[in-house]
């Protein structure tokens, strides 16, 4: 299995997972880097993802929705802090409605990405600063810990499927 952790501190208001891979870190940026393959594992598989707008640099926005069973959309997005190909992204997830509009009554996330090249295996860290404890109880409460989990378990058969 892809991921090797899950870790939550409520004290500090976040959630880190680790997953590993055995490619080099420039195959797990493409995952992040190229919006058709970032919708092919963003969300669960019951919830497949959409990106409608992809600028992975500081200052730019990504957004996408999430579509479940029952054809409901799920939107939400990214602010992007700082990209720093290909091992660092910062970004401000948030959620949104169905115009793509940030919501301001769920909690936004600050999200840090780190891609370490370890000699050919790669781990990846996705650590999620929320705004509070009870923020963080909201949104794992919604699903986001076994959700990111469920996405992150598509990622291995998509590494091996990128163009070399």
């Amino acid at each position: 299995m892809t991921v090797t952790a899950v870790t939550k501190d409520p004290e500090r208001s976040t959630m880190t997972i680790v997953a590993e891979y055995p490619s080099p870190a420039d195959r797990v940026w493409q995952l992040w880097a190229d919006p058709r393959w970032l919708e092919r594992w963003w969300g669960p598989p019951t919830h497949p993802a959409t990106v409608t707008d992809h600028d992975l640099a500081a200052g730019g926005v990504v957004r996408y929705f999430m579509t479940g069973p029952d054809g409901e959309r799920y939107h939400g997005g990214w602010r992007v802090v700082s990209v720093n190909e290909p091992s660092r992204i910062e970004f401000e997830d948030f959620f949104a409605g169905d115009a793509g509009a940030e919501n301001p009554d769920l909690p936004k996330t600050r999200t840090v990405v780190s891609i370490d090249d370890d000699g050919g295996t790669t781990r990846m860290t996705i650590e999620s600063h929320f705004p509070s404890p009870e923020a963080m109880a909201q949104v794992l409460e919604m699903g986001m810990e076994e959700g990111i989990k469920q996405a992150l378990s598509q990622t291995d058969a998509l590494l091996a499927q990128l163009p070399a």
